[in-house]
């Protein structure tokens, strides 16, 4: 295992900008060390970074992930990260349900705007 990653080696590993990673460490989740102005990443920095983008892909906000890593950190650690994590999980995926359920109700009344204006061009004589 390396003792260091750059910035530019994980910004092409994740796929993200340099901006970004500053952006995690101005957030205090990764604390990467400083030598001048470059900055070295430790392999636990690393980790964090891919919990962090594993976050934001579920659609956990900053201060979500942020609550989770710190939960990992201090007690009650592990159990109650994992407790976290599933409360989380749940809370997002309801989330994503109701959306659903909007997005359904908003195309039945596309559906039914679109069958009210068809009707009424064949009342007026048009064919579409």
């Amino acid at each position: 295992m390396r003792e260091y990653y750059s910035i530019t080696e994980l910004t092409r590993e994740f796929d993200v900008s340099t901006r970004t990673l500053r952006f995690y460490e101005d957030e205090g989740l990764v604390q990467p060390v400083r030598r001048g102005r470059t900055r070295l990443f430790r392999p636990s920095d690393r980790h964090l970074i891919r919990q962090i983008m594993r976050g934001k892909r579920l659609g956990f906000s900053i201060n979500e992930i942020r609550e989770i890593i710190q939960m990992y950190k201090e007690p009650p650690g592990e159990v109650g990260q994992l407790n976290l994590m599933i409360r989380r999980i749940e809370e997002k995926r309801e989330d994503l349900r109701q959306k659903r359920r909007d997005l359904e109700e908003t195309l039945a009344e596309l559906d039914q705007a679109e069958e009210s204006c068809v009707e009424r061009l064949v009342e007026l004589g048009v064919n579409t």
